[in-house]
Parts: structure tokens; sequence; C-alpha cells
């Protein structure tokens, strides 16, 4: 059974949760604005940091000017570490030098403090270089240029004061975070994460959000691209779920573009002993000058791996991403889905399942207020238990079952919502789709990406089983690592 601590911050949760969405049904706004929002002021919100601080840094890109969709990438520091040659693992860890300089360091000319190599990172003790997967082998290259590779600081610059990427202004320059480079890139994975929150609040941003997806960036050697999506009962279905499509199409277009202004921003020619590479000032710009390239998915970003990851209603999201991505077929390349996590979906039906009626009372999000959330969500004509949305299985949902991407399910054992996903996971095995499914004893719902669980030997063990599930499909053989 859950823990007492879980136990009362659960009546606590689900009253609160109770009274906002209450609110929300007698204080319904205007469902004309198509604007929307992608967080409530309740939510506690973690900025965006640039800089390789803790090993991952993070941006945010609003890319839709007609909504307030937006998203938040995050790009671990092994992505500055060039690709093996071959799969065979070493065994020099690359040691860490000295943490990002202040900007008192950087005006006085002094040298950054040091500090020991193994440091901490949002509860993962081991540093990365280092850090060993569930297979045993070590994420440390061991080429030649890995071993002439200048000393660096924990943000991935080399030690140059133009890699500090310094601009003027007032009494110093100001560091502005990571710029990419044309040395030691590396193309990682792309997992698109979307939040839960049952469509009427969390956030991309949000403080446990943040955490959640800095653990898996960094325990599944990917750039985490975090969605927030339009927020019912401002925008109801299908706001959310379209708003997950643009991000997908967003991520082909980045490529294509990126290669774009590759072949535009570079021209070959013959001189000396061979051909050379010279840079032009050709640059593909929107309106107003901006570069319409995002650099950190330009430089480091493969989209032919990207990998959906939805997390309760956001399941319910990447479940139709997934969908639109097989009925789009080629039309979407270079981006492929390969996978796609499912963590406790918000699946529902109109005839109730056997942990429905048994667990209708269960911890943070019981029966009630999650079909309170649905009425939320679903236009008023639209309403109903077996919407597309909403459940599963019911018939002519979609393409074929078969063309489904392999799709691993997380489930509780105390989550009212389990069986459905359960039995949806069985629809997809029935159809020959790799569909696993994880059941966690003594787990709630959100046990894995809530704000007070985030931090429980579960939640750790889960975001471990989810890395080592995807590696299988995102592995490249003879440039990283085979799992």
């Amino acid at each position: 059974m859950p823990s007492v601590a879980v136990k009362l911050y659960s009546v606590f949760f689900k009253f609160l949760l109770k009274h906002r969405l209450q609110n929300r049904i007698q204080t319904q706004p205007d469902d004309s604005n198509p604007f929307g929002v992608t967080s409530r002021p309740e939510e506690t919100i973690a900025a965006a940091n640039p800089v390789f601080t803790d090993g991952i840094a993070t941006k945010d890109i609003h890319i839709d000017p007609f909504t307030s969709l937006s998203i938040r990438i995050f790009l671990p520091e092994s992505a500055l570490t060039p690709p093996e040659p071959d799969s065979k693992p070493s065994h020099r860890p690359r040691v860490r030098t000295g943490p990002a300089p202040r900007r008192s360091d950087l005006d006085s000319g002094s040298p950054p403090a040091q500090t020991d190599s193994a440091h901490q990172t949002h509860g993962i003790s081991q540093p990365y270089s280092s850090r060993r997967n569930s297979y045993g082998n070590i994420g440390t290259p061991a080429t030649d240029d890995a071993k002439r590779e200048p000393r660096r600081f924990s943000y991935g610059c080399s030690n140059d004061m133009e890699s500090l990427n310094l601009i003027s202004g007032g009494g110093g320059g100001v560091y502005r975070g990571y710029s990419p480079s044309t040395e030691n890139r590396r193309r990682l994975p792309v997992i698109l994460q979307f939040h839960g929150g049952g469509w009427v609040s969390g956030s991309n941003d949000s403080v446990a959000n943040d955490y959640f997806c800095r653990r898996i960036a960094k325990l599944c050697d990917v750039i985490v691209v975090a969605v927030g999506y339009r927020l019912a009962p401002e925008n109801r279905f299908p706001a959310a779920f379209e708003d997950g499509l643009k991000v997908l199409n967003w991520l082909g277009k980045q490529a294509n573009l990126a290669e774009c202004n590759k072949s535009m921003g570079s021209v070959r020619s013959a001189g000396g002993g061979g051909l050379e590479s010279k840079k032009s000032d050709t640059r593909i710009v929107d309106t107003f000058g901006a570069s319409m390239v995002e650099p950190w998915l330009a430089a480091h970003g493969d989209p032919s791996r990207c990998v959906l990851l939805g997390v309760s209603c956001g399941a319910n999201i990447a479940d139709y991403v997934a969908r639109k991505a097989v009925e789009a077929g080629r039309l979407l390349d270079p981006v492929k889905v390969v996978a796609q996590v499912l963590m406790y979906p918000f699946f529902i039906g109109s005839i109730p399942t056997h942990s429905e009626i048994k667990l209708a009372n269960s911890y943070f999000y019981d029966k009630a207020m999650c079909v309170l959330a649905w009425k939320l969500f679903l236009p008023e004509e639209e309403f109903s238990l077996d919407h597309l949305a909403a459940n599963p299985l019911v018939p002519n949902r979609g393409p074929p079952l078969k063309l489904m991407p392999p799709t691993l399910t997380v489930v509780a054992e105390h989550d009212w919502m389990r069986d459905r996903a359960i039995a949806y996971s069985e629809e997809l095995r029935k159809v020959n789709v790799d569909a696993p499914v994880l059941e966690y004893k003594d787990a709630v719902h959100e046990f894995a990406t809530l704000d007070m669980l985030l931090k429980t030997p579960q939640a750790q063990a889960c975001a471990e089983d989810i890395s080592i599930w995807v590696k299988k499909y995102i592995s490249l053989r003879g440039h990283e690592f085979s799992y």
C-alpha cells in the first residue's frame, strides 16, 4: 500500500483539484479565443537554463504565431561528445575540468574553480560520461580525437573566450548560453514529451515536468522536446491533439530547413591539396531577419529516431500523434516515429472495467474528477466516454493497429485507469506489435511524474526501465552502443 504521507497528500491534492475543476466549470471563458493558455497561475515554473550547469541545457521556443503553443528543448551535454567509430566501449572516462565560469570570473580574468568530476544532478549522482547503462557499457568515446579534445567547462564550450559567445552590453559581456559550433557535433534521437494534468492543468515548464524531462534526457541520451499544448476549457478538443501534431510537423520542417541552410551556407571549392568548405553569410530568415532554423536541433537532432512519450492525458496525445504519423507515412520525412511510451494513459469508456469499479475512488485522480475533466475538454455536443480521444478500444479509431509503432505502456497498481491501458496493449500484441506493459506495485497514478513522488525509488526505476526499452529503437549499430 502507498505510504501514509502519500495518502495524506492525495486527500489534499484531490480537494484542491476538485475545487479548481468546479471553478472552471462555473467560469468558463469564451471558447472563441484560439490563442489559449499553456499553464496555470498555481503552477510553479522552472526557468529555462541554456548553460550546461547540471548536464542539461534548456531553452523555450514559441513556435506558433497564432496560438500559445510552445516547446522546451532539453539538450544533454553528451551531444557535445564526438560519436564513436565503432561500438567498442571505452575504459577511459572523460574527466570534467570545472564548472561554468561566473560572470565575475569572466570579467576579472580569473580561472574557474575546480570541482570534483562526480557531481550530482537532479538526484542522479553519477556523471553521465562514466555512468554504466543497464547493459554494462560505458558511454565514453575512445577515439584519438576525443583524447585530443580541449579542456572544456561543464557547459561544453572550449576554454576560449570566443566560444563563450559573449555579447557586449552594459558593463561587460553577457553569456547567452550554448551556441553550436562546427566541431564535436553528435546527433541524438528526439523524444517528444507531452505532460499530464487532466487537460486543464500542468505545463511543459513546470518544476516537476522539468525535473522529469531532465532525467529522461540523461538516462536515454536524447534531446527531449516538451510540448506546451493548449489547455481546456479555454481550448477544447481537438486543440491539444492538433498542437501535438503541429510540433511533429514543425520538427520535420526544422530538419528540412537545416538541410537547406547547410547547402546555402557553405560552398565547396578546390584549393591546396583538395576540397575545402567555405562558409557564406546566406541564412534562411523570417520577416524580421531572425533565423528560422533552431540551432540546437539542426546541430544535434536526429528526427529519423523520434520517440513519443506521453504522461496521463499526454499519453492520449502521444497515441493520437502516433496514429497520424502512421497515416502520413513518408510525408513526414525525414521524421520517423520509431516508438512511443504511454505512461498511465488517461483512457476511459462507457462500459467500466474491473479496475474502474474497484478503484473508482483511487489516489490523486479518482473517476468522478476525471469524468469532470473530460467534460471540460470535450465539446458539449461531442461529450461521450466512448469518444475517439477517450476510449482506445472503439472500432474504426484510426489506421490498423498492426501499423502502430512499438508501444511501451506503464501502469500503476492503484490506478483506476490501469485495466483499459492494459487491454489496449493486449490489442496491439494481438497484431504482433511490440507492446509490453510495465506494472508497478504499490504505485499510484503519476507516481513517476508527480512533484512529491519524483525522487522516490519507484520513479527512478521507472525512468531507467523506460530508457532500457527505448534504446532498443534509437541506437545505431556502428555509431552508438547497441543495447
